[in-house]
């Protein structure tokens, strides 16, 4: 399935591009007047091929839920157990994530794909579980290389089932206690940034748990062997919008060259979350659905994304901008501008769901708004 949906994955294509730049040049409105919408207006028609784009609506949540040996380092001050009784929150409808969802109009599904405890059957649960949390990744590989493929492949299977049910855009979610570690390191292996740059407060830790978290992110950089930048794809400029990121080897398998390296990276220090957030990431680009990224959970997983198919990040949309640190590293690295900054540190989705309506009036503007000529509106000089 991982194969066949790298195959299936293309950049933005230019002539969509194109048409959606001219299009917005032509609407009764100054030139650049609607910043940053305008940039996702045309992102949404690349990703699309398509010139207006799409609506992207209706839209569904994916919350992916898993623990992390590394908690065992004392990373964070939330017992574990809390992964599995929010889990039983969201599908209560209790969650930030569910108050959000409903004002917008989102869906919500929950998917365990390695909670450290059995869970009961719900409608809004999907279960693939992969194993009872990951291992300590400060002590050896967080998971084996077989693992990181067979999350990667339950996201990629979530969004898959999503588009078939009618979503025309995905928001990633994330519940996993101890997760912004495996996030720091991700995104330290990913960018080649400093650990102590990207490693944050996650929801709220001591100084001297910063500095042990800190510790932990170098120690599970080191006893895996991983070295700045393994795996990563090279740096894009901001907002991906100039040149549609070139398409590498759509026929390569993913345990040959840059790609065996990326799934090794994933595999040492990240969560089953990470790599399942990073397949649904890639199934919705293959559909040519646009997914909306949530906070530093979703930025780690998108560089493990973009590392195994750089055009990915054509599809992809910044929800916000986390106040975690890595977050806006991975940002930058991937060349994205966040529409929301509001502070949050929360996760679930939360900045994914405030952004959606943000995203949706971008796209309607190219619907609905008339041009200069069928307005009969004079257009300022050149």
């Amino acid at each position: 399935m991982l194969a066949e949906t790298l195959a299936a994955l293309r950049p933005a294509d230019p002539d969509a591009l194109a048409a959606a730049r001219a299009h917005q040049d032509r609407l009764t409105k100054p030139r650049g007047s609607l910043g940053a919408l305008e940039e996702v207006a045309v992102r949404l028609a690349g990703a699309a091929g398509v010139s207006p784009p799409p609506m992207p609506a209706p839209a569904a949540l994916a919350i992916f839920a898993a623990d992390h040996g590394v908690h065992a380092r004392g990373v964070s001050p939330w017992p574990q157990e809390v992964t599995v009784q929010m889990v039983g929150n969201f599908l209560a409808g209790g969650a930030v994530a569910n108050a959000f969802a409903a004002q917008a109009g989102v869906s919500v599904t929950v998917v365990d794909v390695g909670v450290a405890a059995d869970l009961p059957a719900h409608p809004r649960l999907i279960n693939r579980k992969i194993a009872y949390g990951t291992a300590d990744l400060s002590r050896g590989p967080a998971m084996t290389p077989s693992q990181a493929v067979q999350a990667l492949e339950a996201g990629i299977g979530v969004a898959r089932d999503l588009v078939a049910s009618g979503a025309r855009c995905l928001i990633t979610g994330d519940m996993g206690i101890a997760n912004t570690t495996s996030s720091a390191a991700l995104i330290a292996a990913f960018t080649g940034r400093d650990p102590a740059e990207v490693t944050g407060l996650g929801t709220g830790i001591s100084p001297e748990t910063h500095a042990l978290k800190i510790e932990t992110v170098r120690d599970s950089l080191r006893i895996n062997d991983i070295h700045p930048a393994d795996g990563a794809a090279q740096p894009r400029e901001e907002s991906g919008l100039q040149a549609p990121a070139p398409h590498r080897g759509s026929g390569e398998s993913p345990d040959g060259g840059f790609r065996e390296e990326a799934v090794r990276v994933l595999a040492g220090v990240g969560g089953f979350e990470h790599a399942a957030i990073a397949g649904f990431i890639l199934g919705g680009a293959a559909a040519r659905v646009p997914v909306i990224l949530d906070g530093v959970i979703a930025g780690a997983a998108a560089l493990a994304a973009a590392a195994l198919a750089p055009a990915v990040v054509d599809h992809c949309v910044a929800g916000h901008r986390s106040a975690e640190p890595g977050h806006a590293a991975a940002l930058e690295h991937l060349g994205l501008r966040p529409l929301v900054d509001l502070e949050l540190r929360l996760g679930e989705g939360t900045g994914g769901l405030l952004a959606h309506p943000i995203v949706c009036a971008a796209v309607r503007v190219m619907h609905e708004v008339a041009t200069f000529d069928s307005a009969g509106v004079t257009e300022k000089p050149m």
